[in-house]
């Protein structure tokens, strides 16, 4: 267990991120399926599951409010008469969250070789980029009982 007590003192308004770190670390995730978590770059990711043996309309994916959701229902493939010796290849149904930080859009999603990858983009406002502030240097004018002083 993490003590997040010098976050706390150091930082303002990340309250709500330290809780949720407290709170992943005590939960257990889902190994199935598995995937990647890529920067592309400085506001481009990608994340990669290994789907294999899902066709394209088995896949669902959503985006609702911060959080992105992977599902797959797998097709009945009415093939009754198949016997399986031997079945080391999942196909069971899945549903993987993920939680996405403010301004990031899912840009695109596509299924190659039973991986499925899906492309990020953090897009942020201009009111939230950096930007810099000007130093004016000047007199300073000094006011004798309200009026201007020459």
């Amino acid at each position: 267990m993490f003590d997040f007590t010098p976050l706390y003192r150091s930082t303002v308004g990340f309250d709500r991120l330290a809780q949720m770190l407290g709170e992943a670390s005590n939960i257990e995730t889902p190994t199935y399926p598995p995937y990647n978590i890529e920067r592309l770059g400085e506001n481009e990711y990608r994340i990669t599951m290994a789907v294999a043996g899902f066709a394209e309309e088995d896949l669902s994916i959503e985006v609702k409010e911060n959080a992105l959701t992977v599902a797959a229902a797998k097709a009945d493939s009415g093939n009754g008469n198949r016997e399986v010796l031997h079945q080391g290849i999942a196909s069971r149904s899945f549903e993987r969250r993920f939680q996405l930080a403010d301004h990031v859009k899912v840009t695109g999603a596509d299924l190659e070789h039973g991986l499925l990858h899906i492309t990020l983009q953090r897009e942020l406002p201009e009111a939230m980029k950096p930007r810099k502030i000007a130093i004016t240097a000047g007199k300073a004018t000094k006011t004798i009982e309200g009026k201007k002083a020459a």
